[in-house]
Protein backbone atom coordinates (compact mmCIF):
# COMPACT_ATOMS: atom_id res chain seq x y z
CA UNK A 1 0.00 0.00 0.00
CA UNK A 2 1.22 3.60 -1.26
CA UNK A 3 1.47 5.83 1.24
CA UNK A 4 -0.71 9.54 0.57
CA UNK A 5 1.73 11.47 1.68
CA UNK A 6 5.93 10.76 2.46
CA UNK A 7 6.69 12.73 5.26
CA UNK A 8 10.38 12.75 5.77
CA UNK A 9 10.97 15.55 8.12
CA UNK A 10 9.17 17.87 10.69
CA UNK A 11 11.16 21.22 11.84
CA UNK A 12 9.97 24.55 13.78
CA UNK A 13 11.40 27.84 13.40
CA UNK A 14 10.41 30.90 15.49
CA UNK A 15 6.38 31.03 14.12
CA UNK A 16 6.62 28.03 11.47
CA UNK A 17 6.69 24.48 10.74
CA UNK A 18 8.72 23.15 7.95
CA UNK A 19 6.91 19.83 6.97
CA UNK A 20 9.24 17.66 4.10
CA UNK A 21 6.74 16.04 1.83
CA UNK A 22 7.25 14.29 -1.01
CA UNK A 23 10.58 15.66 -1.47
CA UNK A 24 9.12 19.75 -1.09
CA UNK A 25 9.30 21.26 1.79
CA UNK A 26 5.82 23.29 3.06
CA UNK A 27 6.06 26.49 5.37
CA UNK A 28 3.10 26.49 8.05
CA UNK A 29 2.29 29.06 10.70
CA UNK A 30 2.29 26.77 14.14
CA UNK A 31 -0.64 29.70 15.26
CA UNK A 32 -3.19 28.72 11.93
CA UNK A 33 -2.12 24.86 12.52
CA UNK A 34 -2.35 24.22 16.28
CA UNK A 35 -3.24 26.00 19.33
CA UNK A 36 -1.57 23.27 21.57
CA UNK A 37 1.48 22.96 19.02
CA UNK A 38 1.51 26.57 19.47
CA UNK A 39 2.32 26.24 23.31
CA UNK A 40 3.84 23.31 23.23
CA UNK A 41 7.89 23.23 24.43
CA UNK A 42 10.31 22.46 21.65
CA UNK A 43 10.78 19.07 23.08
CA UNK A 44 6.73 18.65 23.64
CA UNK A 45 7.10 19.38 19.63
CA UNK A 46 9.47 16.59 18.54
CA UNK A 47 7.30 14.27 20.32
CA UNK A 48 5.56 12.93 17.08
CA UNK A 49 4.39 10.26 15.09
CA UNK A 50 3.91 10.21 11.45
CA UNK A 51 0.31 7.50 10.90
CA UNK A 52 1.45 4.57 8.74
CA UNK A 53 -1.18 5.54 6.15
CA UNK A 54 0.93 8.80 5.88
CA UNK A 55 -2.52 10.85 6.68
CA UNK A 56 -1.78 12.07 9.99
CA UNK A 57 0.58 13.46 12.41
CA UNK A 58 0.00 12.42 16.22
CA UNK A 59 1.91 14.42 19.07
CA UNK A 60 1.43 12.41 21.96
CA UNK A 61 2.70 14.91 24.66
CA UNK A 62 0.19 17.48 24.00
CA UNK A 63 -2.71 14.91 22.54
CA UNK A 64 -2.86 16.63 19.41
CA UNK A 65 -3.67 15.20 15.96
CA UNK A 66 -3.15 16.91 12.52
CA UNK A 67 -3.67 16.00 8.77
CA UNK A 68 -1.36 16.47 5.73
CA UNK A 69 -3.70 17.92 4.07
CA UNK A 70 -4.73 20.14 6.32
CA UNK A 71 -2.05 21.25 7.06
CA UNK A 72 -0.96 21.39 3.25
CA UNK A 73 -3.76 23.61 2.60
CA UNK A 74 -2.21 26.09 5.36
CA UNK A 75 1.20 25.82 3.57
CA UNK A 76 3.28 28.11 1.05
CA UNK A 77 6.06 26.05 -0.75
CA UNK A 78 9.25 27.29 0.82
CA UNK A 79 11.38 28.87 -1.37
CA UNK A 80 15.13 27.58 -2.00
CA UNK A 81 18.30 29.68 -2.56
Amino acid sequence: MDKQYNVSNIDFSDEWMILSINEEAYQIPIVQASKKLAQATDIERKMYRISPSGYGIHWYAIDEDLTIKGLIKLATVAQTA
